[in-house]
């Protein structure tokens, strides 16, 4: 078989993207030497990395399990990657198997993969869409299809928007995204911080880091403060225990304990607000 054919060597040649390197990270198998090279090249200067990454995924898994436990039945999940192992749709459809979930993201082998994984349930489903680009999103036919506005929705950004840099176009697309929402909807945020950087990386070894990510993919990336962070919330009541350190968000006993001493070390803020 011609290995052009295939797509194998269509694959092994693609750029990095940041939600292959974050797959890497959570030891998952949908990633490409490129991903992996930069990957490699960030935990050279910030060997924590991955511990990050799966303390970002176990906040994600806790508080959506939260949100279904708490009657949300809709889920839009943007900058999603590929839903690999304790995926949203396989967390909150135990709690409520009638639950739908959209994922959504901008790399279209992060969403054809993402399609094979999920089959085809007709409650969970994966667009290609930049959520730099609400209404394109909201007004997909798919979105409208699997999801109703007009009752409570969870929009799921998770380790998503420090890749949109300008706060300008970050804080004016969510809320975008949070005004299109039915009161009793709810918002997930974390985000990469500003505060709390581990003391053995200094702030032109972080500065490289960002070039890396900048430089290697086509998502570039920058931190920002807790109360940048607080502002995606909008007018949204936050949900206890406010905004904290991604392993301090209702932590379970299952959780990876890498940052159990020092939760600042974690690097990554999160919070869950409810509209009113």
């Amino acid at each position: 078989m011609d290995v052009e054919s295939t797509g194998v060597s269509d694959r092994s040649t693609k750029p990095a993207t940041a939600a292959r390197i974050y797959d890497y990270f959570l030891d998952g198998v949908h990633n490409f030497p490129a991903d992996r090279e930069a990957a490699a090249r960030v935990v050279a200067m910030m060997p924590s990395a991955p511990a990050m990454a799966k303390a970002n995924r176990a906040f994600l898994r806790r508080a959506v399990r939260h949100l279904a436990e708490a009657g949300v039945r809709q889920f839009l999940d943007l900058g999603s990657g590929m839903p690999t192992q304790g995926s949203v749709h396989e967390i909150v459809q135990e709690v409520a198997p009638e639950s739908r979930v959209v994922y959504v993201d901008i790399d279209p082998i992060a969403v054809s993969e993402s399609l094979d994984l999920i089959g085809d349930t007709g409650r969970v489903t994966a667009i290609q869409g930049d959520m730099r680009q609400p209404r394109a999103v909201l007004d997909h036919p798919v979105v409208l299809k699997t999801l109703d506005f007009d009752q409570p929705v969870a929009l799921l950004l998770c380790a998503v928007l420090h890749f949109v840099p300008d706060d300008d176009q970050a804080y004016g697309l969510v809320d975008q995204f949070r005004d299109a929402l039915a009161p009793g909807s709810y918002v997930l945020v974390s985000h990469g911080a500003n505060e709390g950087a581990d003391a053995s990386v200094t702030s032109e070894e972080h500065s490289t880091i960002q070039k890396v990510y900048n430089q290697r993919t086509a998502t570039p990336a920058g931190g920002r403060t807790r109360e940048g962070v607080a502002r995606f919330f909008g007018p949204a009541e936050l949900v206890d225990p406010g905004i904290v350190w991604v392993t301090q968000w209702r932590p379970q006993p299952d959780d990876p304990t890498d940052f159990a001493d020092d939760p600042r070390l974690s690097c990554v803020w999160a919070g869950v607000g409810r509209l009113p």
